[in-house]
């Protein structure tokens, strides 16, 4: 009897197990998507960073800097911009093994490197023009305000095409921090453009 009770009890088991697997399996599939889903979601937490910090820089230059800008001379404000522009150098941080994980789209990696490294140049060479008053000094600002305007929203166009967030690593700050900060003061920067200059 004991020998019956155990063949009998191994065949329930066996078909419970049968009937089991696949609700395991379902369980499992369902967990991973599940997981696939939020790791999807925060994906795009590098989105929320940029799009909050932008509004934080920007309400912070609504109150702190724009009210000076009809009491100063335009290059007081631009000077200190331009050498916060000059440091874009930074965004060949893409290109470096460290900085960035494997797998860095180069579609964006190639364009935003070498579009900051071009900023930075310009931003640095129209200092001198700034600063000597020199007929030369707005176009050159309006060359460089318009470089790196362009080369940032191209930047976050073809990160968010590639999916270029997933693979930032360290160089995460870059477009979390620096670019809203960067964007605000290209903002800045065309408003002191459309005022009169005095030499």
């Amino acid at each position: 009897m004991p020998e019956v009770r155990s063949k009998n009890s191994a065949i329930v088991d066996n078909t419970l197990a049968g009937f089991a697997k696949p609700f395991c399996r379902l369980t499992a599939y369902r967990s991973l998507g599940e997981n696939g889903e939020m790791n999807a979601i925060f994906d795009r937490v590098l989105v929320l960073n940029l799009i909050a910090n932008t509004a934080i820089f920007y309400v912070a230059a609504r109150l702190y800097l724009l009210p000076l800008v009809p009491r100063v001379r335009p290059q007081q404000i631009l000077v200190p911009i331009l050498l916060l522009h000059s440091t874009r150098h930074l965004g060949l941080m893409f290109l470096t093994r460290g900085a960035t994980f494997p797998g860095m789209p180069p579609q964006f990696a190639y364009p935003a490197a070498f579009g900051d490294l071009l900023t930075a140049i310009l931003a640095f060479a129209a200092i001198p023009f700034v600063l000597r008053g020199s007929g030369l000094a707005k176009p050159a600002v309006w060359v460089f305000n318009i470089v790196g305007t362009v080369d940032l929203l191209a930047a976050i166009t073809f990160a968010t095409i590639y999916n270029a967030p997933v693979a930032m690593g360290p160089a995460y700050w870059i477009p979390a921090f620096w670019v809203p900060l960067l964007l605000v003061t290209h903002y800045v920067t065309f408003v002191l453009l459309g005022r009169r200059w005095q030499r």
